[in-house]
């Protein structure tokens, strides 16, 4: 079988395209591809058939390598003079429209970018951070417009770092569903913005309850964009509680400094044992924690009350909860460790949409799982959101 029939029959191009040419070349093979003479082509915009109008200069696409060998696809590609459209490029059947790779292509890198990180699906596939980037934007723009519009009553927002240099993505998912809804750049409030401003007023109506981090962009945004957002907007607990380790993390590395100077190295590797929640402490560290808690020091001050606001969840009454929330405040405003005493500052200010909690009952945690997953990029979301295409 000869080569142009080969790679007619591998490429399956519906009429009126075929192979005109194979070349093979040391480090690559470029298929050229045409149409035959006197071709009608439909419009993009409105399907109706047209003669060629005239043809963009040679382009290239990536195609599956072959042999081991990158593998390129060459077209002319014709435009068409639509009566109502002007003049338009064709659609072609073996790329989206504006890509510099063929569908089969892209699909492939799809797959790969599912099994393993964008760094590593870059090395395998031959291509660049950007492109394999690329390749998941528009997986989530056909996802996004292939589902349907409904109403999401219970939503979670959070931001997630995908690479150096503090580069974060907003992430908002549906709570009841365990799926992702949006995904935009950055964690400013035009972020955010983006999302809502793609609602209809039903929908922005039917939202019940948000879940989010104390961001002031993510906030603002909610404010401006759903209708009485301070009964909706709920402070995830998981973010406070993160606040509240920092702090006992900032107390231990004070006082581990000062230790440290005396010839003291008590504090020395015991980082993650106050970050533990009591009940989540390994068995193997149970002894030694005992001994470092029965010595009294301003850790381990700092992590009784970090283990005392966690029980401001556990109430079923508002009330109960509010009361043991001003007994914690005063706790941790007189224990004189200054970092305690700003995350309870903190706190207070962000106060009410903290017990909007017992209003709503939702945490950001279907959001983290979904963080867990796309752990990948480092890890990045579009991962898991091009699993809805």
């Amino acid at each position: 079988m000869r080569d142009k029939e080969f790679f007619a029959k591998l490429l399956a191009l519906p009429g009126p395209w075929t192979v005109e040419s194979v070349t093979l070349a040391d480090a690559r093979i470029d298929i050229g591809l045409r149409h035959r003479r006197r071709a009608r082509f439909a419009c993009p915009e409105c399907e109706a058939a047209s003669p060629v109008y005239d043809h963009v200069p040679m382009r290239s696409w990536r195609h599956l390598d072959h042999g081991g060998r990158p593998t390129w696809l060459q077209a002319r590609v014709p435009r068409v003079s639509c009566l109502f459209h002007g003049v338009r490029p064709v659609r072609l059947p073996w790329a989206l429209p504006g890509a510099r790779c063929s569908w089969a292509f892209e699909k492939h890198a799809l797959d790969t970018l599912l099994e393993t990180d964008v760094l590593g699906a870059s090395r395998l596939l031959g291509i660049s951070w950007d492109e394999a980037w690329g390749f998941m934007e528009r997986a989530v723009e056909r996802g996004m417009k292939l589902k349907k519009h409904r109403v999401i009553t219970r939503l979670g927002v959070d931001e997630k770092a995908v690479a150096r240099r503090h580069q974060y993505v907003t992430l908002v998912s549906d709570l009841d569903r365990g799926c992702v809804e949006f995904i935009a750049d950055d964690r400013k409030k035009a972020s955010l913005d983006a999302y809502y401003q793609s609602l209809t007023p039903e929908q922005l109506n039917g939202i019940e309850a948000i879940a989010m981090d104390m961001w002031d962009p993510f906030i603002a945004s909610t404010r401006d964009h759903l209708p009485q957002a301070e009964r909706k907007i709920v402070f995830d607990r998981y973010h406070i509680m993160w606040h509240m380790s920092k702090a006992v993390d900032d107390v231990r590395k004070a006082e581990h400094r000062r230790l440290k100077k005396q010839g003291d190295e008590t504090l020395k590797r015991t980082k993650y044992l106050w970050l533990f929640a009591e009940e989540n402490l390994p068995p193997k560290h149970a002894q030694r924690f005992a001994e470092l808690k029965a010595l009294h020091l301003k850790t381990g001050r700092a992590w009784a009350i970090k283990e005392s606001l966690r029980d401001l969840w556990r109430y079923q009454r508002l009330g109960w909860a509010r009361r043991h929330w001003q007994e914690w405040y005063f706790w941790a405003t007189h224990a004189r460790l200054r970092p305690v005493r700003i995350a309870a500052a903190t706190f207070k200010h962000y106060l009410p949409n903290i017990l909007t909690y017992f209003d709503h009952r939702i945490t950001n945690a279907t959001s983290e799982g979904l963080n867990s997953k796309i752990q990948t990029v480092k890890k990045t979301p579009m991962v898991s959101a091009i699993a809805i295409t």
